[in-house]
């Protein structure tokens, strides 16, 4: 009963609610900065890229802008880049991935704009560590008990939503895959990862910054390889696989049966919604990252967490949607004629990456691979997670509730890889969405003080 009415919920917040607010956030703030994921991009770029490394700088309190960046991305490229893509695929067919494309387009001015709130308003505990995030904002947003009720909404969702739901979740994909892959029992590998998360975990903001800055450029390097040799050994199939993008993009009644309307709608919202929760742009999520860098002007964090959602979208989900459509959806491939038949038997959206990778690699291998980048993908997550409720804890109930909160995320880690069921995906997807609603609230609301900082620093990008 109570699932049912979960995913209800679930339903209208994800097919009507959030695409039109997310949409609309990202449309409203690349007007009013003057599209500043494209003005500034190149700018972005170079604040990444142009001082990469593998060991920050330390910081008193705080985070580099880089190390803020690869903690933003630990959180947003998680399994939702491999299984997410594989069910917008599956659902709506390989045109899914072009309304990714446009949400990302858009979503990436909404995270500039979370990153320069987060960094406008964030605090100095009592301990000096950097305190940053939507509460923060919408706070300022709204003074007296309408802001307190909002921000206390959004901390209890993401508290449940990442820290605990969440993880467990993550935890679930490592268990699962790892099994499959290598036939270790899920509480082994439970126990592992527990242990691990710890270890980060106690050791504060600095080791968890110290871990994010060298995981997330292997873990993205590695899935990067990986897909390009495939990419290059099916190099006549890419044209193709591009072309199947755009066609089904406004004709997928052709692969996923229905009327053209049904179709259509079904293309954009499997595109959008898995879109928005694999880059998190409009969340609240990420913001909480951006606020810890050190830097000398807030716009300087809002490009660099452009980048973030363009490496999310534009290069890891991309780059296995084409392995998937270049393997399975061109002339030959097992899913050419669209996900009917005896292959819905056998194919879902947790194997399809497997499949596809497998189809070149070998099953044996093909399996591993994706359970070895799933795990740095969903391993990665946990700990951005994890920081990002740790903050809102504090928020709520002070520094002193960490402890409680770290032993209670690290049993549902393991709980995780026990045993999932629909309800708990289905509650984390629900108070996932429903901490968009404050977020998206104060971001209208606090449009003037992003704007006056884009075009001030902006004049000479």
């Amino acid at each position: 009963m109570l699932l049912k009415v979960v995913q209800t919920i679930n339903a209208y917040l994800s097919d009507y609610i959030l695409i039109i607010l997310l949409i609309a956030v990202g449309l409203w703030y690349s007007i009013k900065t003057r599209f500043v994921q494209v003005r500034c991009f190149k700018e972005g770029m170079s604040k990444v890229f142009g001082n990469l490394t593998l060991h920050g700088e330390k910081h008193e309190s705080g985070m580099s802008s880089f190390q803020a960046l690869a903690t933003a991305i630990a959180a947003q490229v998680g399994t939702g880049n491999i299984v997410g893509a594989s069910g917008a695929i599956l659902t709506g067919g390989p045109g899914a991935i072009f309304w990714m494309w446009i949400i990302a387009f858009f979503g990436m001015a909404t995270i500039y704009a979370e990153a320069v709130l987060a960094q406008k308003t964030k605090q100095k505990g009592p301990d000096g560590h950097v305190l940053g995030g939507p509460v923060y904002y919408i706070t300022t947003a709204f003074q007296g008990s309408f802001g307190k009720g909002l921000a206390t909404f959004f901390s209890v969702a993401i508290i449940l939503a990442l820290g605990f739901f969440g993880c467990m979740v993550q935890s679930n994909s490592i268990g699962e895959t790892f099994q499959t892959a290598f036939h270790i029992p899920t509480w082994v590998t439970g126990i592992i990862l527990v242990a691990i998360c710890a270890a980060i975990f106690l050791g504060g903001i600095k080791r968890l910054a110290s871990v994010t800055e060298k995981v997330v450029p292997i873990m993205a390097a590695l899935f990067v390889v990986g897909g390009l040799i495939i990419l290059v050994l099916r190099i006549t199939a890419v044209p193709e696989a591009f072309a199947l993008i755009f066609k089904y993009a406004f004709a997928p009644q052709a692969i996923i049966g229905g009327g053209i309307g049904y179709a259509i709608k079904t293309a954009i919202s499997q595109g959008a919604k898995r879109g928005l929760f694999s880059n998190e742009a409009g969340m609240g999520s990420t913001p909480h990252a951006h606020a810890q860098a050190n830097v000398a002007d807030p716009h300087d964090q809002g490009v660099v967490a452009m980048i973030g959602v363009f490496v999310d979208t534009f290069i890891v989900l991309t780059l296995n949607a084409l392995v998937i459509i270049t393997t399975l959806y061109t002339k030959g491939g097992i899913l050419a004629e669209g996900y009917t038949g005896a292959v819905t038997g056998t194919i879902s959206k947790t194997n399809l990456a497997q499949t596809a990778f497998g189809s070149v690699f070998g099953t044996g291998f093909g399996s591993a691979f994706v359970a070895i980048c799933l795990f740095f993908f969903a391993f990665s997550t946990i700990l951005g997670w994890n920081l990002f409720g740790k903050i809102n804890m504090i928020y709520l109930f002070g520094e002193k509730s960490t402890k409680v909160y770290t032993i209670i995320a690290l049993v549902f880690i393991f709980l995780g890889t026990l045993a999932s069921n629909d309800l708990v995906w289905e509650l984390t997807d629900m108070f996932n969405q429903l901490m968009v609603i404050p977020n998206a609230i104060a971001l209208f609301a606090l449009t003037a003080m992003v704007v006056k900082v884009c075009h001030g620093a902006g004049k000479n990008s």
